[in-house]
């Protein structure tokens, strides 16, 4: 199992990160705001990533960190 963990104060909701993940688990989390008013990327389901780093690859400001 691999690990995402997201930089929150940094992303600007632009859910590229959602687009890319084969196991449909990266979403932007509705029920709060980050520092700049966006809602932040988040994995619902942690235990299910396989570790491809599609997320991480694709987001344009560096906010998405992959450890397996």
């Amino acid at each position: 199992m691999a690990k995402v963990t997201f930089r929150e104060d940094r992303c600007k909701g632009c859910e590229l990160c959602t687009t890319v993940c084969p196991k449909h688990i990266v979403q932007m989390a509705k029920d709060r705001l980050n520092k700049k008013g966006f809602h932040p990327a988040e994995v619902v389901k942690q235990e299910e990533c396989i570790g491809c780093a599609f997320c991480a690859t694709i987001c344009p400001d560096a906010v998405i960190e992959v450890e397996k």
